[in-house]
């Protein structure tokens, strides 16, 4: 599916300190592998290198 800056999305992570926030994407990186990654801003801060499988796409 792949996600793009901007969206906004819930983060779905146990071991993150936002786990089950709801957090806007920042940047989009693309690892050696082809595979994407993501930074996701939230109000208390930031998670980098979140995979995909991480995340969905929150509810307007």
């Amino acid at each position: 599916m792949g996600f793009e800056e901007d969206d906004q999305v819930v983060l779905h992570d146990g071991h993150s300190e936002f786990d089950g926030e709801e957090g806007t994407i920042t940047q989009v990186m693309e690892t050696m592998f082809g595979d994407a990654t993501y930074t996701v801003s939230f109000e208390e801060g930031q998670e980098t290198g979140v995979p995909e499988s991480a995340l969905e796409l929150a509810n307007e």
